[in-house]
């Protein structure tokens, strides 16, 4: 069966409905989501939350299914599972893993008709559950091997649970050279700062500007297979994402961004896991229905309740892929070229170039979480204005953070 890409009757692509309202999506979870000392960093898959809940959404009917397609799109798109059918296709490629699933308790038989537009469409099956082992092995081969260990327990009384796992692991077009990662600092706010791993490369193609709406620097990071990590550092030195989700625009920010030229950069590497019960957060955001009295008689006969929406996510960000000569076999003076130095919060968006949908989300306040935190000052000399001496830090916008 071919897709075509649906479209408007003015003729724009409906992914271009798509795209936000899977930011839309992001943003809000990004913005409901606490952290805390354990995980102070919150990376997400708006992608992989939609496609589970679109799952869901196919075996609803009356205010369940109008709940789940207002919360997902808003009524924007006329063939919302069309459009995300075909970008699911596209997306799956060999360095981004998803894995989408529901599980249902023994007794309950799904329907066929959900059960063959689940294959369909998201090339995905309702499974009976027989263990907690079952998932693991599941989540674990569908994300080669990087979430072995998915779930620790089973939640009581389960009788469906919605289960997406994500990981991406890409090469940069122009790589970093693991000989040139120094020890560095990233400082967490005007107080605290950690040790941190940081690439370096003295003459880095970057496209970068600043948006003054933002009040950040916004700085896009090109992998291979039309993948970029979008960057958007605050000058505030805080990540403050209630603002960011009244001002953000991915699209806009792809469409302003400048010609990549040489751009000293420092970026810190890190490996990040995130793992997060999804139902107090989808609650709060309205979709409390879901949980408490859903209808989804499409999906099997009697009752059924969705008892656990779990997230997790795999991140990393290092050299893979450097070659031994690149970039930096002249060294640049810091005063002759442009900077970009990603040393304090940000947040990113790890975005398909094609159809600028988000992939993950993210706000990074700690890339080391278990690093001991220290004060500025504590370390080392400090200079005049009582910030950790680094002979080699010119900071962000000409110092510091502050």
């Amino acid at each position: 069966v071919v897709v075509m890409a649906p479209r408007n009757r003015g003729g724009r692509p409906l992914f271009s409905f798509l795209k936000g309202a899977i930011q839309k999506l992001g943003l809000q979870l990004l913005q409901n989501l606490e952290t805390t000392a354990e995980q102070p960093n919150v990376i997400i898959s708006p992608f992989s939350i939609s496609l589970a809940l679109s799952q869901l959404a196919l075996g609803a009917v009356n205010e369940t299914r109008e709940l789940l397609m207002h919360y997902l799109h808003e009524h924007t798109l006329p063939c919302y599972h069309e459009s995300l059918h075909n970008v699911f296709m596209q997306l799956r490629n060999n360095q981004l893993q998803i894995a989408t699933r529901i599980f249902l308790r023994q007794g309950f038989q799904p329907k066929q008709d959900f059960v063959n537009k689940s294959q369909q469409l998201y090339d995905s099956e309702p499974a009976v559950l027989e263990s907690l082992q079952q998932i693991n092995d599941w989540v674990g081969n569908a994300t080669k091997g990087m979430m072995p260990h998915f779930l620790s327990t089973l939640p009581p009384n389960l009788l469906l649970m919605l289960i997406n796992a994500i990981h991406f692991k890409g090469e940069w077009k122009a790589q970093f050279d693991p000989r040139f990662t120094t020890r560095d600092v990233f400082y967490l706010d005007d107080i605290y700062m950690v040790d941190v791993d940081v690439m370096e490369d003295a003459k880095h193609p970057l496209s970068l500007f600043i948006d003054n709406d933002l009040e950040a620097q916004v700085a896009r990071f090109p992998f291979k297979k039309s993948m970029s990590l979008l960057v958007v550092m605050p000058m505030s030195g805080q990540v403050d994402v209630a603002s960011i989700f009244a001002k953000l625009n991915i699209s806009d920010l792809y469409n302003r961004l400048p010609k990549e030229r040489a751009i000293q950069v420092k970026f810190p590497k890190f490996k990040l896991e995130y793992a997060q019960e999804l139902q107090e957060v989808f609650t709060n955001l309205g979709l409390g229905k879901v949980f408490s009295s859903p209808n989804l008689a499409e999906m099997a006969d009697g009752p059924l309740l969705v008892s656990s929406v779990m997230h997790k996510t795999s991140m990393e960000i290092n050299e893979e892929g450097a070659e031994a000569a690149a970039a930096t076999s002249v060294v640049i003076s810091r005063a002759s070229i442009p900077f970009f130095h990603l040393i304090q919060p940000f947040f990113f968006a790890l975005v398909d170039d094609v159809y600028q949908i988000p992939i993950f989300m993210g706000v990074i306040k700690n890339p080391n979480p278990g690093a001991p935190i220290m004060r500025r000052g504590d370390v080392g000399s400090i200079d005049k204005d009582g910030f950790p001496n680094d002979k080699n830090h010119v900071g962000t916008f000409g110092g510091p953070p502050k």
